[in-house]
């Protein structure tokens, strides 16, 4: 059996970026908490599925890995308030929102293209129907590569908390059923340490959440 993305052709996939405090404080340009979150689109191309490698290109080999919970709207709507918010969400699942490094810093305002490799990231295993607040409210998140915890945090810590994050984008497009939200993911990317640690062919991601699952891939490179 083969695993597919759960959401094979959203409308939308749209990302939290750097929404964690310890997240925020990596970038050190002395920042505090910014004003408005940071957002980005994704292509339904640039993932792929549970158990499948995530696919390193020749062009550049800085791959990298972000654990993040992904919610899936199932009650479209346009302003939502943040009380209603866990109101629109179906179901959830987990996100490896895989870049590549050097193509973020192309251009000074834009992370497009570093995001948007073909089979860069991956989304999965599954769906889960999203029934009670504390599935997102207590939920921690761990990632690890080939065995070693590189990211564990809660998303009581997000900056700017899921019921926000729906508030804010259905502010300015109109939220639909199979839109998909990749909320933020936790400090402990392979960038950050020193020397960068990005994934190279042969490793193993695994990124876990009790009561979602464990999204697992490999890396392998591109075969032209």
């Amino acid at each position: 059996m083969r695993f597919l993305i759960p959401i094979t052709n959203p409308d939308k996939i749209l990302c939290v970026g750097v929404n964690f405090p310890d997240r925020n404080a990596e970038y050190k340009d002395g920042s505090a908490q910014p004003k408005h979150m940071s957002l980005f689109p994704r292509f339904p191309s640039s993932f792929t599925g549970h158990g499948q490698p995530l696919i390193r290109p020749p062009e550049n080999h800085t791959l990298d890995y972000e654990g993040e919970v992904v919610i899936v709207i199932g009650k479209g709507g346009r302003r939502i308030k943040p009380e209603d918010a866990y109101d629109h969400i179906a179901a959830l699942t987990l996100c490896n929102e895989g870049t590549i490094r050097d193509w973020v810093r192309h251009a000074k305002f834009n992370v497009t293209q570093g995001k948007n490799w073909d089979n860069s990231g991956s989304i999965g295993p599954w769906l889960v129907p999203f029934t009670d607040a504390a599935q997102l409210d207590d939920a921690r998140i761990v990632t690890r590569v080939n065995g070693e915890v590189r990211q564990d945090d809660v998303l009581a810590n997000m900056m700017f908390p899921i019921r926000e994050e729906i508030a804010y984008i259905s502010t300015f497009t109109t939220l639909k059923p199979g839109d998909v939200i990749a909320t933020g993911t936790p400090t402990g990317a392979g960038a950050r340490f020193d020397p960068p640690k990005y994934l190279v062919p042969g490793d193993v991601v695994e990124i876990e959440v009790a009561g979602i699952g464990t999204l697992m891939n490999t890396i392998a490179d591109e075969v032209l």
